[in-house]
């Protein structure tokens, strides 16, 4: 086997891709784990992906817990409030945008944290500048700008959450 080819194979992803095929095949059959390997082979020799840098990532999983309440907390509650802006018969709101520093120090956290700002409804990060780790923001309601010093307190709280989870030590 020539090293590029010894390079690919992944385990971890093989078997995830397997799980995963028997899962949207609804049983497990031993045709369908068969056919779930074949997948996750053709994954990993025909599309190859870079590993992730997880090397010195730490978790603190008291510190995880904790966030990922408050962040389903916060999904609904901004959930009920840009439900309440999209059905009022009031004119549209007031939007802004804004630049944000995130001073985390791994582009898979800035990643990550990205995902979880862009998933709450009443924002969406437009553009991330990785060099100097700073994300330019669109907030939909934004009529103040006490309400967009909140939106920066939120951002600013989630970075801190990203630096306690993964970098705290």
């Amino acid at each position: 086997m020539y090293q590029g080819a010894r390079n690919r194979i992944r385990p971890l992803t093989i078997g995830w891709t397997t799980l995963l095929w028997c899962g949207l095949m609804g049983e497990v059959t031993w045709a369908n784990v068969i056919a779930g390997l074949l997948v996750g082979l053709g994954v990993v020799f025909i599309l190859p992906l870079p590993r992730l840098p997880i090397a010195h990532l730490t978790v603190e999983w008291g510190a995880l817990a904790a966030f990922l309440w408050r962040w389903l907390g916060e999904l609904f509650t901004s959930s009920f409030k840009v439900a309440a802006l999209a059905l009022s018969p009031r004119p549209l709101p007031t939007t802004a945008i804004v630049q944000a520093p995130m001073r985390v120090s791994s582009e898979l956290i800035l990643t990550l944290a990205t995902g979880l700002y862009n998933l709450q409804p009443g924002g969406s990060i437009t553009d991330i500048d990785i060099a100097n780790r700073m994300w330019t923001v669109h907030l939909v309601n934004a009529p103040t700008p006490e309400a967009i010093a909140r939106e920066l307190d939120k951002i600013r709280e989630l970075e801190q959450s990203m630096i306690d989870i993964f970098e705290g030590r």
